[in-house]
């Protein structure tokens, strides 16, 4: 990895998108921490250290994650990318309900393009609703419990909606962003920010813990983690290898197929999303309780106690049960076995001992559901081992666990994906292995 980044960096082409990478996600970084006009930044700094890693944030923690902490900095990027990544997840959802969604996803780049199109549009209305959610709990102090200043002076009408359309405005500037880097640089724009915003946040969380918990337990976790990297690439990297063969057939006077090659089904085949799925139907309840005006109520200190604590078993057990159902959920939406079935058998393909057309779907679907499985477990275990050791972490205070299953899940399908990128480029412009 190392060695393809040194050629990458050798090369002028490359090394020109490498720094322009570089510079959109420094653009990035520099909006994450410019606040909203309107918000007193030094109130708002004097509550995150009040209430640093408290119960309270547990509520926001899947956007404030993908936002690189500047959910709760209320910055103009407060939002991050959370609004288009659920318009993402919305959009694709429905392509098996709406027919014309369906129908567009089969017209290739065309087809594409206006379903991308639809994504934007869909993420900007997120954007406002969570915009204006998030600013309405921070106007009435439901943001931070506990915490008496003001972190919005003027609460009139004219400068709510002032900081609403400009995180609004900010959740579009990171889509551009995004496509920049897509189009000029390296990798996936939208997969490398939000890598970003993870890794922006763990030496802050490592750094909290060597201070309250000590250099060994510091160590200790660090060796954890990387054990869970090491984990996650070894699974990420697995797949099935169904071999399918493509008869010979004649076009004209020349001979076509008579290929063999293989149909891979990851053993992860819905990724990060039953992880994202899960927590946030989690922290939900809470999200409703506080809108409602309930913050403190009985009903509450149930939800924070039974499913947002996250060392607590409850929250664990229907973690992990949450994960397995959305994992074979998601799954089954996204991979039609008898869609791949009447392709191979459009095209001439078939396995070897199975018949091309319902057998073939029938044994995809058999392979399928029998690899889900230890997919899902692997997902809901990556998720909430770290629970089990934030009683160490915390040491008497309240300490975020730096290596959380959906950070390393997104930091290390990221890092691969673009490694891979960074490769195939490479040997798209070295050609001294194909000249021996």
């Amino acid at each position: 990895m190392l060695s393809a980044f040194r050629s990458a960096f050798t090369t002028p082409d490359l090394r020109k998108k490498l720094f322009f990478t570089l510079s959109i996600l420094a653009v990035y970084r520099l909006g994450a921490t410019l606040p909203s006009p309107g918000v007193s930044y030094p109130n708002i700094q004097e509550c995150l250290k009040a209430a640093e890693g408290g119960e309270n944030q547990s509520v926001y923690a899947l956007i404030n994650l993908f936002s690189g902490g500047a959910l709760l900095q209320l910055s103009i990027f407060a939002l991050g990318i959370m609004p288009y990544i659920t318009s993402s997840i919305i959009t694709q959802l429905l392509t098996v309900v709406i027919p014309k969604f369906e129908q567009l996803k089969k017209e290739g780049q065309s087809g594409q393009a206006k379903m991308t199109q639809y994504t934007r549009y869909l993420a900007v209305g997120l954007a406002i609703l969570q915009a204006t959610g998030i600013v309405a709990l921070a106007d009435r102090g439901a943001l931070f419990s506990g915490c008496q200043k003001q972190i919005i002076p003027d609460s009139s009408i004219y400068s709510l909606a002032v900081i609403v359309i400009v995180m609004t405005a900010g959740t579009s500037v990171i889509m551009w962003l995004g496509e920049l880097i897509t189009e000029r640089g390296i990798g996936n724009g939208m997969s490398l920010l939000i890598f970003t915003s993870i890794a922006a946040r763990i030496p802050a969380e490592g750094g909290g813990i060597l201070t309250n918990a000590g250099v060994l337990v510091f160590i200790g976790i660090c060796i954890f983690g990387l054990a869970i990297i090491a984990s996650v690439v070894f699974v990420e990297q697995g797949q099935r290898r169904i071999p399918v063969q493509y008869a010979k057939r004649m076009v004209g006077r020349r001979m076509y197929g008579g290929t063999s090659t293989y149909l891979p089904l990851k053993v992860n085949q819905a990724g990060v999303i039953p992880v994202i799925f899960g927590s946030s139907l989690l922290y939900l309840p809470d999200l409703i309780a506080r809108l409602s005006g309930n913050n403190g109520g009985t009903f509450q200190r149930l939800v924070q106690t039974y499913l947002v604590d996250q060392s607590n078993p409850v929250h664990i057990i229907m973690y992990f049960l949450l994960i397995i159902f959305f994992t074979y959920f998601y799954v089954g939406i996204t991979f039609n076995p008898d869609e791949r079935a009447d392709e191979m058998k459009k095209f001439g393909g078939f396995i070897p001992g199975i018949r091309p057309g319902r057998p073939t779907a029938e044994y995809l679907n058999f392979v399928l559901s029998r690899i889900t499985l230890p997919g899902s477990v692997y997902l809901g275990i990556i998720a909430v081992l770290p629970n089990f050791f934030l009683g160490i972490t915390q040491s008497g205070q309240n300490q975020n666990f730096p290596f959380g299953g959906t950070a390393v899940l997104i930091m290390v399908g990221v890092g691969l994906d673009t490694v891979k990128q960074i490769e195939s480029q490479l040997m798209q412009r070295n050609y001294e292995g194909f000249l021996r």
